[in-house]
């Protein structure tokens, strides 16, 4: 196996563990640690995407061409639609930082706090989606790792009961940090409702999820504080929703973080890898039939 792809699997992983750290706050070095690492994992992203560039302009050049297999050109929207949220989790994270950009200023600079959160959540689905799609590709690569060139019946079985495991804690972890109400978050936030929600909050502050303030200017007054409360409250999604970890919540334990938000990402890794699974079982039958009745 090519040394490029020891690279790209060693990188791969990396990226996975330290975005999930950015979900909670209080972890290692608290907020300079979220900016500073966040800095660090953009520079690992764009370098993933150079190393697959010749992938991307080949696909690119074809997407138009009616040959292009749909699973290519389903795995190009699933990367550009990545691309796309990734680049605003970075651009969001600048525009609010208040440590390595401290003296940044920008009107609304709650809507910038919210958005940054909710869209980081759907953008550790579509990474989950992504690892799925390629998840062959990593056992390949740990296998040559790892010098594996059989594997025997207990291990298969073992790794299917491993997999059920995970998929259950991943579901309950989801469901305890309110997961599904941050992705409906993500409409909420684009949608008109939120943009009345947030008229009269530049220079003003704005209550996040769970409560959290987002500052704006330090000139508000309270009933500008009740009346942005009242209306998130009664927001069509309720962007109250709980959300542990990501504010300072929950456990700051970096092996405690690493293993929720991965055992959530991971939901998302196995339903993937077994809906392309079961679809490519079908598409093998349908072949075998058309070549029976030729």
């Amino acid at each position: 196996m090519k040394k490029i792809n020891y690279i790209k699997f060693s990188l791969d992983l990396l990226m996975a563990v330290l975005f999930v750290f950015f979900f909670n706050k209080r972890v290692l070095g608290g907020q300079s640690f979220h900016e500073i690492a966040g800095l660090v994992f953009a520079v690992m992203y764009f370098t993933h995407i150079f190393l697959n560039w010749k992938w991307v302009v080949n696909v690119t050049r074809k997407i138009f061409d009616k040959k292009l297999q749909w699973n290519l050109r389903g795995s190009y929207a699933l990367n550009l639609l990545l691309l796309i949220c990734m680049t605003f989790v970075i651009i969001s994270g600048i525009l609010i930082s208040k440590v390595v950009f401290p003296n940044i200023q920008v009107t609304n600079q709650g809507w910038f706090h919210v958005t940054h959160i909710a869209v980081s959540y759907l953008t550790l689905v579509l990474i989950g989606v992504h690892v799925g799609l390629h998840w062959q590709w990593v056992v390949n690569v740990w296998k040559k790792i790892w010098r594996i060139k059989t594997t025997f019946a207990w291990v298969r079985y073992a790794a299917r009961g491993l997999t059920v495991l995970i998929l259950v804690f991943g579901v309950y972890e989801m469901n305890s940090h309110g997961f599904v109400n941050q992705l409906s978050g993500v409409t909420s936030v684009f949608g008109s409702s939120s943009t009345q929600n947030m008229e009269g909050h530049d220079g003003g502050d704005f209550h996040g999820p769970n409560g959290v303030m987002a500052q704006g200017s330090e000139q508000t007054t309270t009933n500008s504080t009740a009346q942005s409360s009242t209306q998130n409250a009664n927001s069509p999604q309720d962007f109250k929703a709980e959300m542990k970890g990501h504010e300072g919540g929950g456990s700051s334990n970096a092996l405690g973080v690493i293993g929720t938000y991965t055992g959530m990402m991971s939901v998302f890794v196995i339903i993937t890898y077994y809906l392309k699974k079961l679809f490519g079982r079908k598409k093998k039958k349908g072949k075998g039939k058309k070549l029976a009745t030729a």
